[in-house]
């Protein structure tokens, strides 16, 4: 099994995280903040262990899952067409856990900041590049605007992905915004990607229909 470069880069950044976790565990009280509100103020606690190890561990599922999907996914070859994206991908997903990863460790060394604000840009730069890499997608099982129209018809997906790259990207765009306006980065960040994804499955569905009806026209 081949081994590509992007998926060791992967691989550092989730043993850099356990590396963190166990360097700032002693200098962790018994009840670290793990959950902030829309408003940025703390609403959860998890004990010590959990809040430190919990990310780590969920990066080498999410890992695990990145490695496999190009080699398990039925239509894996469609998927070697966009693979440069989608490795870059697989590093960005892992360096945004890391970042959210790294805040609540900030916050809990009694620095104080707007955790929200924080996250907009980095969210705007994953939805940025979700949309470079929908743009590129190819059909798939895995990876994309996966609807029950897209993954009937090729031209669908095509269509779909094409419209959704560039959605994706513009929701990126305004999610950055969230940096300049704290006091609404959550919808910032929420409503665009919510109403592009609301979107997409409704036009999925109108173009597979036009595509429907066009043989009974014919006749």
């Amino acid at each position: 099994m081949k081994v590509r470069i992007a998926e060791l880069i992967a691989f550092a950044i989730v043993i850099v995280s356990f590396i963190i976790a166990a360097y700032y565990y002693p200098l962790m009280p018994e009840k670290i903040a793990s959950h902030w509100n829309a408003q940025g103020i703390v609403d959860g606690y998890m004990s010590k262990f959990w809040a430190l190890f919990l990310m780590p561990i969920i990066s080498v599922l999410m890992l695990a899952l990145f490695v496999a999907i190009p080699r398990i996914d039925p239509l894996k070859k469609n998927i070697q067409e966009f693979r440069k994206q989608f490795d870059t991908f697989i590093v960005l997903i892992l360096l945004f856990m890391l970042y959210i990863f790294l805040l609540t460790i900030a916050w809990n060394l009694e620095m104080r900041f707007n955790i929200v604000q924080f996250l907009a840009p980095a969210l705007g730069i994953l939805f940025f590049y979700a949309g470079v890499l929908i743009k590129h997608a190819r059909q798939n099982w895995s990876i994309g605007i996966r609807t029950p129209w897209t993954l009937s018809n090729k031209t669908v997906w095509d269509k779909t992905h094409a419209l959704g790259g560039t959605l994706f990207k513009i929701s990126g765009l305004i999610a950055v915004f969230g940096v300049f306006f704290p006091e609404i980065a959550i919808a910032l960040v929420l409503a665009p990607i919510i109403a592009v994804a609301v979107f997409l499955f409704g036009y999925s569905y109108i173009e597979f229909s036009k595509l429907e009806k066009k043989p009974a026209k014919k006749r």
